[in-house]
């Protein structure tokens, strides 16, 4: 049995684990990372990345057969493309390999031991890692938790066979003729619609009255006109029950208590996704938890002298970039730096047709402080929205009626996921609706909405 010593053990090479190593490591610290799998995490290997390559995929396919249809403004005729999914996924893959890679690169560039295994907590200090070669003891002054989640398993839909999770339906090799998708939040519409453009029929089964709940109405509007455009059903007050005795459908009970059946090859269940906290020897160390999460304080410490956990597994946001900006700050504290965790200004993106990115308050969320400012311009009104066929949607500035200081900006349509980096740049540097209307916006941009939504909420719009 070997063991090794240092001063840092970071548990998981997610995006919050590997970024907090790297900057562990560019400060000097003796660090050991642990990772069974590849480095990168979910998002890396079985999330983020690969799922906007599909989308991206699609999209492509489904400009082209619309193309092939020969009802397109834009004048451009073709014949009908086909579709070698296989192909797709081995390109995919291989972005996924290029990252995997880059990974392991930053992370040796800086000085960190990477060991591959599954790591097990012996005490608060201590973990064994059983790794290909045999069992190896690592101890050290500070560890962080950094596992992750997994996706949620449905006790009638158990995963495997017909049933797939989001891991599974970006490996498929073939698109499946109907596919029911069980949850309408971020992760099965993004999915689904992506599917949908791929040539399946897609149907939707949302417990909920409505989907994508976690956003205002306002907001999904767009999505939702664009389901039905992409021919995706959507049930809502409808809850999944299992699969027929055939396993060639999906048993559903519909509001009121009607039992149906939506045919399907596959049901890609997407209801959410759990902390993964078993099978680390937890037990051993007794943390506080906050329901299945660890807790943690504003610097991602535990209830435990010398532990840190960052990341999905210490709760919502369940987002990278969250995961990230806790590793690099704990690397930093581990360092001797004085910082803490503010949380005000972590966007999210809905990668959906058309695209959702919300940062800070919503409206309804503002007005319970105090009296708000709401200025929305509408994609209807801009040049360059007009010229990539992307007129749906809009952007939104919330702003305190008194001060006029930013304290929530949402915005649907095509691409606004690259406007999410200016939302939550105004939101982390206390820009008033003034400092973003008198900002020069490049023309013609798409974000030249975010000014003019700035000067509706000032009473001065020029373009609407």
């Amino acid at each position: 049995m070997k063991e090794i010593s240092c001063k840092l053990l970071v548990i998981g090479a997610g995006p919050g684990g590997y970024v907090c190593a790297i900057r562990a490591g560019q400060l000097g610290i003796d660090t050991v990372i642990v990772e069974f799998g590849r480095p990168g995490g979910t998002c890396l290997n079985v999330g983020c990345i690969p799922s906007k390559a599909l989308i991206h995929a699609a999209e492509e396919f489904q400009k082209l057969s619309h193309m092939a249809g020969g009802k397109n403004p834009l004048g451009i005729a073709i014949a009908a493309p086909s579709l070698d999914l296989a192909a797709t996924t081995a390109w995919k893959d291989g972005i996924v390999s290029r990252l995997n890679n880059g990974v392991a690169g930053l992370l040796k560039k800086a000085g960190v031991k990477t060991v591959h295994g599954w790591a097990t907590f012996r005490d608060g200090k201590t973990v064994a890692v059983e790794t290909e070669i045999g069992m190896q003891v690592i101890r050290a002054e500070t560890v962080v938790i950094a596992t992750g989640s997994a996706p949620v398993e449905l006790p009638s839909l158990p995963f495997g066979g017909p049933v797939i999770s989001s891991t599974e339906a970006l490996a498929l090799s073939e698109v499946p003729a109907r596919l029911a998708v069980v949850g309408g939040g971020y992760i099965g519409l993004e999915l689904g619609i992506a599917f949908a453009k791929l040539g399946a029929k897609v149907t939707v089964v949302e417990a909920l009255p409505r989907v994508l709940a976690q956003y205002d109405a306002e907001l999904t509007r767009p999505v939702v006109k664009r389901l039905a455009e992409l021919g995706i059903e959507v049930l809502v007050n409808a809850k999944a029950k299992g699969l027929s005795t055939k396993r060639d459908a999906l048993l559903v009970e519909t509001n009121g208590g009607k039992n149906g059946k939506i045919a399907a090859d596959k049901v890609l269940v997407t209801v959410g996704r759990k902390p993964v906290t078993e099978g680390w020897g937890l037990e051993q160390i007794d943390l506080d938890m906050a329901g299945s999460f660890i807790r943690i304080d504003d610097q991602c410490r535990s209830s435990m002298r010398g532990i840190f956990a960052i990341g999905d597994v210490t709760g919502e946001p369940m987002l990278a970039h969250r995961a990230m900006a806790q590793g690099e700050m704990v690397a930093e504290i581990v360092a001797g730096h004085k910082r803490s965790w503010d949380r005000r200004a972590i966007p999210a993106v809905c990668f959906t047709d058309p695209e959702l990115v919300t940062a800070g308050l919503s409206p309804e969320e503002a007005k319970a402080r105090g009296e708000i400012k709401v200025g929305q311009f509408p994609f209807t009104a801009n040049g360059r929205a007009m010229t990539k066929l992307g007129e749906d949607g809009f952007v939104r500035v919330v702003a305190r009626a008194d001060n006029h200081l930013v304290l929530g900006i949402q915005a649907v349509g095509q691409g606004v996921s690259e406007l999410s980096t200016a939302f939550g740049l105004a939101l982390e540097m206390g820009a008033t609706l003034e400092d973003i209307a008198g900002t020069i916006h490049a023309h013609p941009t798409q974000g030249e909405g975010f000014q003019e939504a700035a000067l509706k909420a000032l009473g001065r719009a020029v373009h609407v």
